[in-house]
């Protein structure tokens, strides 16, 4: 069967509401219907008889342990995609995330159009959107100045500071979207993403920190990591306006215990975030990219815009331009320095890659994750909601380091509920978890272990015998 047929096969499965799930000693992916039959046997052993069907308990003592394992893993980085601000916005009850469809341009549409329907082809994602519009709008307005055609090139920069105003007000409404949502519904969306984040932060003290990437361009992270009290950690310095800094300065936060000598202890809660491609909230200030003080969910972003010390910024200045079919951003500041962090954070021995939501359709991030996979004792963990544009399936069939991929996709495994409650490690549970075990194991006429447990216990003791 080729590649195109098993993917096929399988967007088929995952349109029906069934779910794809490979774990531990997995040989191949599991396909299971909506109804909870596996419909291939070959190559895995679950222990079920041929009655029995996958429930969410089963799914659990698959998923969890095995998850609880990997993240105890020496280095650990969460890659979000558009997916997690769509799960978080359905849960508040909002509409969704931002809209990437096609916009249209007046000056050069049908040029603008055609290069960015061969820059999305070439990135294997159909057809163009937004995004390939506005790059191939970018590299126009380059050449028209080249040329001194000015009459022109002004009218095509004055459209497209319109569009792109437009595009962050879209980002800014899908914020604004669960910011003013029903409080119900708001809360339980915020309390889910807070259990999601602290699954990934909760670090114990000999491990390095978390790394989160995102490719989106809103607030999410932020606000979520502000609500569960994570300190996030990146490359901005400052406080009333902080500026991007080249300098890539090991930084971290410790503490002292009381009444305790010699080298601090690192303070719980801290991640690094890193948005690679740029941010709503980041403007380009004269040579430097600063951060401006734009609230979670503002409606408009001109008004910020006029601040003092901004040099007539428009939205021109603001860092959310697109992804590249040739990696321009990435040869370009501040998106090189990005870029580097994101490979050397996953580029090494006994890490371990998270994504959520990413969709596998931006070349340059699969080309460092497939290096990373090169790497023998790294390994990815990608969940997904669905797979629309088979991207995900074909990257895990071509890459082929199959025993270094763990996959979890459908309207199951990849419910962001789903997870934060059954299947994702519970923050600050697994030590404990370990110590009631051992405690069992040592009283003499105690009751065995519960199975669910066992699989935790050993997991993560050769884990950290073994990091």
């Amino acid at each position: 069967m080729s590649i195109k047929q098993k993917i096929d096969e399988a967007q088929a499965l995952l349109n029906a509401g069934g779910n794809i799930i490979k774990t531990r000693d997995d040989h191949e992916l599991v396909f299971i219907d909506k109804d909870g039959t596996i419909l291939n046997t070959s190559g895995f052993d679950w222990g079920l008889n041929n009655t029995e069907t996958v429930t969410n308990s089963v799914f659990r003592n698959r998923i969890e342990p095995w998850l609880t394992s990997l993240f105890q893993s020496e280095h650990l980085s969460l890659l979000c995609g558009s997916g997690i601000t769509n799960a978080i916005s359905f849960l508040a009850g909002s509409n969704g995330g931002t809209t990437m469809g096609a916009t249209t341009f007046t000056k050069y549409e049908d040029e603008i159009k055609s290069a960015a329907e061969v820059s999305a082809k070439a990135c294997g994602r159909g057809s163009g959107n937004i995004e390939d519009q506005i790059r191939t709008a970018n590299d126009l307005l380059r050449g028209l100045k080249i040329l001194k055609k000015d009459g022109d090139a002004k009218e095509l920069e004055t459209e497209l500071n319109v569009i792109i105003s437009e595009f962050a007000k879209s980002i800014l409404k899908s914020e604004n979207g669960i910011a003013t949502a029903n409080e119900e519904k708001r809360e339980n969306a915020y309390s889910v993403l807070v259990n999601f984040l602290l699954s990934f932060a909760s670090r114990t003290g000999n491990r390095e920190r978390l790394n989160i990437f995102t490719t989106n361009y809103d607030r999410l992270i932020e606000i979520g990591a502000e609500l569960a009290g994570i300190h996030l950690m990146d490359r901005f310095v400052g406080t009333m306006m902080p500026i991007f800094r080249s300098s890539r300065l090991n930084l971290d936060i410790h503490y002292n215990p009381p009444g305790i000598r010699g080298e601090p202890r690192y303070l719980e809660g801290v991640a690094r975030l890193t948005k690679l491609h740029g941010s709503v909230d980041w403007i380009q200030n004269g040579g430097a990219i600063r951060r401006i003080g734009l609230p979670f969910g503002a409606d408009d972003i001109e008004a910020y815009l006029k601040a003092p010390g901004l040099y007539g910024a428009n939205a021109l200045k603001l860092m959310i331009y697109p992804n590249s079919a040739k990696d321009r951003e990435t040869a370009e500041y501040p998106y090189v320095e990005l870029f580097r962090d994101f490979a050397a954070s996953i580029c090494r021995p006994n890490s371990t890659l998270v994504t959520y939501g990413y969709g596998f359709g931006d070349e340059h991030i699969n080309r460092v994750i497939h290096d990373m996979l090169t790497i023998p004792s790294t390994h990815l963990v990608v969940i997904s909601f669905n797979d629309p544009i088979g991207r995900i399936l074909r990257f895990y069939y071509e890459v082929a380091h199959y025993a270094q991929i763990s996959i979890l996709i459908g309207n199951n495994l990849g419910d962001i509920t789903n997870l934060a409650n059954d299947y994702l490690p519970k923050s600050a549970i697994d030590r404990t978890t370990i110590r009631m075990a051992e405690l069992l194991q040592h009283r003499i006429g105690a009751a065995p272990v519960v199975s669910s447990i066992t699989p935790l216990t050993s997991s993560a003791a050769n884990t950290s015998k073994t990091s």
